[in-house]
């Protein structure tokens, strides 16, 4: 077990106490966009099978009895969940436009700049489409911008956003449904680089970290 991996602190949802809790590690990482005291490893939740669908059943609450899904677009591995969670839309009755009645699941590619894109055989299941917009967690929100700006794009309509983990609650007037806040973790905080209080102490960064993983410095 790496140093990293023996520091791991288990924080349950106090709003869906029926998912499993996440593994977080302290410490001091670099994000894309962001310096954090937590890593968030959302590993096991995205790809083991009970706890992928615990998510998608907590997830499905939210929307079953309001919203519109034609399509759920994946960002960060997070297609596992996505497909439960169409499952668990689609058993509670949720209303689709789609003519087969069942919900599209698919996920963008990424450039090698980082823009989302979306080829042409698969621009049917956006246009016009009700779109949820599925993430696997939100720092700062540009990420969910970038998910927003590219659903809009392709002629998709966005009805919400959903995350395991967020830190933030809107990006531009647009809600994030999420099942673990900051409220959830003890003392996790997020800093602009400038704004670091570790980088000010001069403590090295541990490792860059996504919703994918980490990768030690």
């Amino acid at each position: 077990m790496n140093n990293l991996e023996s520091r791991i602190i288990k924080f349950a949802s106090k709003k869906h106490g029926n998912v499993v809790p996440i593994k977080t590690i302290p410490g001091h990482f670099a994000t894309t966009h962001s310096h954090i005291n937590y890593f968030i490893d959302l590993t096991t939740v995205k790809a083991r099978q009970s706890e992928a669908q615990q998510c998608a059943h907590a997830m499905a609450q939210q929307y079953v009895h309001s919203t519109v899904i034609d399509t759920i677009v994946c960002l960060d591995g997070m297609d596992v969940i996505g497909a439960f969670l169409a499952q668990e839309l689609s058993a509670a009755g949720l209303m689709s436009h789609n003519a087969h009645q069942t919900i599209y699941v698919i996920q963008p590619e990424r450039t090698s700049s980082s823009q989302l894109i979306f080829r042409e055989n698969v621009e049917p299941m956006l246009r016009n489409k009700n779109i949820l917009l599925l993430m696997a967690s939100a720092t700062t929100g540009i990420s969910v911008r970038k998910g927003a700006e590219c659903i809009e794009y392709y002629g998709g309509i966005l009805q919400g956003v959903s995350t395991i983990f967020s830190a933030v609650n809107q990006v531009d007037g647009i809600a994030i449904n999420t099942l673990f806040t900051p409220d959830d973790i003890t003392g996790y905080a997020s800093y602009t680089r400038r704004d670091c209080p570790y980088c000010q102490k001069g403590i090295p960064v541990e490792a860059l970290v996504n919703s994918y993983g980490y990768s030690k410095l």
